[in-house]
């Protein structure tokens, strides 16, 4: 679904970002402005400005801005046509959608109606499973014996689901309702046989309660919203753990129990902690590490690494020491390598055999949990271990070997100075040069030689203020039989070569930090508009080659700008996606966005400048913005001087 910018802007300015920031951050009134902590990093002092004349916010602490649709996206991870959609229900507008035909239009407001009735169904059982608890000792005994507190199991809204087969006829009246079934609730059997084993008539014959005799944890989605449930057993029956089953609004592979709950403790704390159970988390949550969460008897995925990442830049996976916790470790592995970029941190947690989170901390205490997760295994050394078992590295075969198991894992790795200096720990390891490696695995990584990740040499561009004229597409050679234009060509922009990147390679947008993100929806004019348009195609299909790109821009009002850029002699999409070709122009992207960025620095300070004489935090936010340039700058010098 495309969302026009007309409306997008009519949203924005009927939208009051401070009421918007102020329901997660606590703001005073400063001046022309509101301040507070920062909600995407730990820190004392209010760093946190909300201006509600620009209906903007910004963090002069780590650098993070944008305006109330980018928040919502931003702290509650949400995809930006969900957040789109969000902030109008909060405002009571309709989004339009003008490019679906009347039936795409019934099927999704359709979808959308079922997906609410889902939740308040959900919800209204959730509420019945609580006022239960009350009056379950049972349960009541099980949650104190874990050591949960009546304060932490209303956090978590745990509840307890009754022994009978249907007591959800109780909360409600129709029984029979499909909506029960395909919320997960009640179980439609095929069998006529009744649930007591008797034959008994139809409907309640084949409709039962899923959940039954057993302690409820609600899994609750980014927003709060009631999606699915877990119940675990008071005794040893089998299944210990039961989960709600695929319906329209909760599937296992996307879903983290108690996300919704440990978002503010992940900036807190300054990583997520995963675990394999509820009660691990809720144990955890009652021990003083709230920025646990669990995936739902299922391996990690891509999905939840992906996930997590829109909340923090470090995660600790946690795993029981025996063989099927390494097994477990090594799908999250698999499952977080497309994510290891050079700002995040991904470490692995095993515990002893004998313990889970919860029973380590009571025997050893909380400090020695925490220095246990700071000693924790940083993902380069596990993936080196995995590579290296079974390889005997004293002979050939073994060192052989090891190459063969550990090129798809550093294959899998984005681009950058991690996946750069990995390759030297390999070759050493393997006993190869980096050259030679290089050549073995088909030169997918530059040379030592080579322009480094975030270079521009001057042979291949002219710099004019925002203007670039690139020699060569992607580091590569300029054509020698490219035909001579016909009249003026502009030179291309930065924003310009950014689009032709992107576009070319949309895998790229993924591994580009929030700050670059904002930078480029903000960007005025056709360029923002398709990035932002982009950003959300991304969230909703994922990555896709420009073919299929092409068809979603018809229509659109920037579809000239992006079918310009991509049809000129040096654009269209990138051959192989692995190979030198992809290389280089990932290379080429960072150096567009530095300079970027640094121009968009530049803008700040001007305006910190222009603030001083009424802004008493002005001269501050210049000094930072000084120091971050000057980085900048060092490294974008250093990285021409190398080219």
């Amino acid at each position: 679904m495309t969302i026009p910018a007309s409306f997008i802007q009519e949203l924005i300015a009927r939208a009051d970002v401070v009421e918007i920031v102020g329901r997660y951050v606590q703001l005073k009134k400063a001046g022309a402005n509101f301040m507070g902590l920062c909600p995407f990093h730990g820190e004392k002092s209010p760093s946190f400005s909300v201006s509600p004349t620009k209906q903007f916010y910004h963090c002069f602490g780590c650098g993070v801005h944008g305006n109330a649709i980018g928040f919502l996206m931003e702290h509650a991870g949400m995809g930006f046509v969900e957040a789109v959609h969000d902030l109008a229900g909060q405002y009571g507008l309709q989004v339009p959608e003008d490019d679906a035909s009347p039936e795409e239009r019934a099927r999704a407001a359709g979808q959308r109606q079922k997906q609410a009735t889902l939740f308040d169904v959900l919800e209204k059982a959730g509420e019945a499973y609580r006022k239960h608890l009350r009056n379950a000792p049972g349960a009541i005994d099980y949650l104190k014996r874990r050591g949960v507190s009546g304060e932490v199991a209303k956090q978590f809204g745990i509840g307890y689901a009754p022994a009978g087969w249907r007591a959800l006829a109780s909360v409600f009246p129709n029984y029979d309702d499909p909506l029960l079934a395909e919320s997960g609730l009640v179980i439609v059997s095929e069998d006529t046989q009744g649930v007591n084993g008797a034959q008994a008539s139809e409907g309640e014959a084949r409709r039962y309660d899923r959940f039954r005799d057993r302690v409820m944890f609600p899994i609750r989605n980014v927003k709060g919203e009631c999606i699915g449930f877990g119940g675990r057993v008071l005794g040893d029956e089998k299944p210990k753990y039961l989960n709600s089953p695929e319906t329209p609004v909760f599937s296992k592979g996307r879903e983290l129990y108690g996300l919704y709950e440990a978002r503010a403790a992940f900036r807190e704390r300054g990583f997520a902690l995963v675990t394999e159970g509820y009660m691990d988390v809720v144990a955890l949550a009652q021990l003083g590490f709230p920025n646990a969460v669990a995936t739902l008897g299922t391996a990690c995925t891509p999905e939840h690494v992906q996930k997590l990442f829109r909340f923090t830049e470090s995660v600790v996976f946690s795993f029981d020491g025996d063989a099927a916790g390494r097994r477990a470790a090594r799908k999250a592995l698999d499952a977080a390598l497309p994510y290891a970029n050079d700002v995040r941190s991904m470490k692995f947690l095993f515990l002893p055999t004998e313990h889970d989170p919860d029973s380590f901390i009571r025997e050893f205490g909380a400090d020695a949990f925490a220095r246990f997760i700071d000693d924790a295994t940083p993902l380069s050394r596990f993936m080196l271990e995995a590579a290296r078992e079974g390889c005997d590295l004293a002979t050939a075969e073994g060192r052989a070997h090891m190459t063969s198991n550990v090129r798809p894992l550093w294959g899998a790795l984005p681009d950058g100075a991690f996946k750069r200096q990995l390759l030297g720990d390999i070759a050493g390891m393997v006993q190869m040069g980096v050259e030679a490696l290089n050549e073995l695995w088909g030169s997918t990584a530059a040379p030592r030689n080579a322009p480094s990740s975030a270079s521009v040499p001057t042979s291949r561009y002219r710099n004019d203020g925002d203007r670039t004229v690139s020699d060569g597409r992607y580091g590569g050679k300029p054509s020698q039989s490219r035909p001579p234009s016909r009249g003026r060509v502009l030179p291309l922009t930065r924003p310009d070569l950014a689009v032709r990147l992107l576009l070319s390679n949309m895998t790229e947008w993924e591994g580009l930090s929030h700050e670059q993100h904002a930078m480029l929806c903000d960007l005025p004019g056709e360029h923002g508009r398709l990035f932002a348009w982009l950003d959300s195609q991304l969230h909703e299909h994922g990555a896709q080659p420009w073919a299929a790109l092409r068809e979603g821009l018809r229509e659109q009002p920037f579809d000239g700008l992006a079918t310009r850029l991509m049809t000129a002699p040096d654009g269209g999409p990138i051959g192989d996606p692995e190979g030198d070709q992809a290389a280089d122009a990932a290379r080429e992207l960072r150096s567009v966005l530095d300079f970027m960025l640094d121009d968009r620095l530049k803008a700040q300070q001007s305006e910190a400048i222009a603030a001083v004489g009424t802004d008493p935090q002005a001269l501050e936010r210049y000094k930072a913005l000084e120091s971050r340039r000057l980085t900048l700058r060092a490294r974008l010098k250093s990285n021409t001087d190398t080219a």
